[in-house]
């Protein structure tokens, strides 16, 4: 049997981070229930340090007694904590920088004073009997040795899990595997890969990790987050579940929907060629490939747009040929006549260089009418 893999979305914490967007309590219980309804096990549901606001909203959100462990992300300190607590969760992310710029840059910490940080604090949160998960800032620019040290230490202090988070987005999928592996061969510990985007690897970074023996996932839905974003829920989930054949746990068809909720909260648009829930991820034009799906749909097709509650959908355009054109007329209705298949295809091209757009099935039944009705009158008109 495969290993179960755990995606933790923290959409309501670190996509929250993104300019511009800022949640209320009511939406955040709401994008929390449809995390929870499409099989989310973990959502990293806010920062109670933030304000007295934050922690109702936490509360809220806690109260709902959602069946999924709820988190709150805090810095590794005393008031973060107490905060945390008074929320009422179940457990907690403490996070401390592991790079040597972060650890001097942000705190004025060596490694050594890092190290006990992490054992008061993971500690102090164990004894009130939070699950415990510490989160390693930087950890793709820390030293290797002083990660392992930080595993060793929040083992012994009761942590369940550290989170190796790749802060600014500096991995590849290669370095990824490199720097997990190393660590998982080490440990027994849960390892859990946090993924940024700035280099448009977030999603491969996290397939590697999971690849070199990470159990655990960080998300957001539609990569969510601040800069470029992080690793997208519905992308993770998919090629984990598709490519690699992970248990992960997630309904892929509610996924289509979970983006649009989000989309409509966030007032931003899912981009139309987005993996797995954009408008065209399952879209084609091109006349060859387009004939080839209409005998075998496995020829052009790497991921079965059932399975995410999609369907595949054929557009005409410059790159259509007689065979896509005669699909869509068919459908409404309308057999293609081969004497005037390429002047249809023409009409077709010269509207789409015109409008820089496809042509939409209305359209098309217009264009093919048209013509049938010239080369009528041209028959009536020679006899």
């Amino acid at each position: 049997m495969k290993r179960q893999i755990f995606l933790n979305d923290t959409t309501m914490r670190d996509g929250e981070r993104a300019p511009g967007v800022a949640f209320t309590t009511a939406e955040k219980l709401g994008l929390a229930e449809s995390l929870a309804a499409a099989g989310v096990w973990e959502i990293e549901i806010g920062t109670p340090g933030i304000s007295p606001d934050e922690i109702e909203t936490i509360r809220a959100v806690v109260a709902l007694g959602l069946p999924v462990r709820l988190v709150a992300w805090c810095r590794m300190t005393s008031e973060d904590l107490d905060a945390a607590i008074e929320c009422g969760v179940p457990a907690v992310n403490l996070a401390l920088p592991a790079s040597d710029i972060q650890l001097t840059g942000k705190l004025g910490l060596d490694r050594a004073g890092a190290l006990k940080v992490v054992e008061r604090m993971v500690g102090r949160a164990a004894n009130r009997g939070l699950f415990v998960a510490v989160e390693c800032e930087d950890a793709s620019r820390a030293d290797r040795a002083h990660l392992a040290h930080v595993i060793e230490t929040a083992a012994r202090a009761g942590a369940s899990r550290v989170r190796l988070a790749d802060t600014i987005g500096v991995l590849d999928p290669f370095s990824t595997f490199d720097l997990v592996s190393e660590l998982a061969s080490q440990f027994l510990m849960d390892l859990e890969f946090h993924g940024r985007n700035d280099f448009g690897l977030a999603t491969a970074n996290t397939l590697a990790a999971i690849r070199a023996g990470a159990w655990h996932a960080c998300v957001t839905v539609g990569g969510l987050g601040e800069r470029a974003g992080n690793a997208a829920l519905e992308e993770v989930a998919a090629a984990l579940a598709v490519l690699d054949g992970e248990n992960i746990g997630i309904a892929l068809k509610a996924l289509p929907e979970l983006a649009a909720h989000v989309a409509r909260v966030v007032g931003r648009r899912i981009p139309a060629i987005k993996p797995v829930v954009g408008a065209d991820s399952f879209t084609q034009e091109t006349g060859l490939d387009v004939a080839e799906l209409l005998k075998e749909p496995c020829t052009y097709q790497g991921l079965d747009p059932a399975l995410v509650g999609r369907r595949q959908q054929i557009v005409i355009g410059k790159h259509s040929d007689a065979t896509a054109i005669a699909q869509v007329l068919k459908e409404k209705g309308r057999e293609l006549d081969p004497d005037l298949a390429a002047a249809i295809i023409s009409r077709v091209r010269s509207q789409a260089c015109e409008t820089k757009s496809t042509v939409t099935e209305t359209q098309l039944v217009k264009l093919y009418d048209e013509l049938c009705r010239a080369s009528s009158d041209r028959y009536l008109g020679s006899e």
